[in-house]
């Protein structure tokens, strides 16, 4: 898909898929940051489009894929002290990395070696520490397992400090302001688009 015909559109879009926050891209793209309606720009078909061609663009030329981040968050996940560690004759553990692969390997984050003497005079000796950190095998299992579908966030909305949420038909519109009306119109707007069954 060529980019967008509108050049806002097309910045907003880009800005998207680099990262920055909707509000914020909204408003970098040369939009009215209080008129609510960046989530629906979001939404529209052909800006939605859009967003997903750069970001697909984008892995494609670091060759990334959901399975190779499958792969890498499961290889963090499961990342196992027996594969580092082996326990010497007089029962102490030694770290042994002699035999390790490229897999076993990724989720070490730091290792440091420090080699200093221990005592003094004749009775000093030569000691090396060696630490080992592995990534946060939680954080790689909680994102398995809500890229998986295991875990469900639950999500919930509350009115002004924390109160009930009231309709439309409850209250008394001729008394909110203009702003206040677009955003009650962008809360809407997304309820909506929630509601709606994903079409895939």
């Amino acid at each position: 898909m060529p980019a967008l015909k509108n050049a806002k559109r097309e910045r907003f879009a880009q800005f998207i898929a680099s990262g920055m926050a909707v509000g914020d891209a909204y408003e970098e793209a040369g939009y009215n940051r209080d008129d609510g309606n960046a989530t629906h720009l979001k939404q529209e078909p052909e800006v939605a489009k859009r967003i997903e061609e750069i970001l697909g663009r984008a892995a494609r030329r670091v060759e990334v894929s959901v399975e190779k981040v499958l792969r890498e968050l499961a290889v963090i996940g499961f990342a196992n002290m027996d594969d580092y560690v082996r326990i010497g004759a007089d029962g102490d553990p030694h770290l042994d990395f002699s035999a390790l692969t490229r897999e076993q390997a990724a989720p070490i984050v730091e290792l440091t070696v420090e080699d200093f003497k221990e005592g003094r005079g004749e009775n000093a000796r030569d000691v090396r520490r060696v630490k080992m950190k592995l990534a946060d095998k939680r954080a790689a299992l909680v994102d398995l397992g809500r890229t998986l579908g295991m875990f469900k966030d639950r999500v919930e909305h509350s009115g002004p400090d924390g109160g009930v949420i009231r309709t439309s038909s409850e209250m008394d519109l001729s008394k909110l302001s203009i702003q206040e009306l677009r955003q009650l119109e962008a809360i809407r707007g997304k309820l909506a688009s929630d509601a709606k069954p994903n079409q895939e």
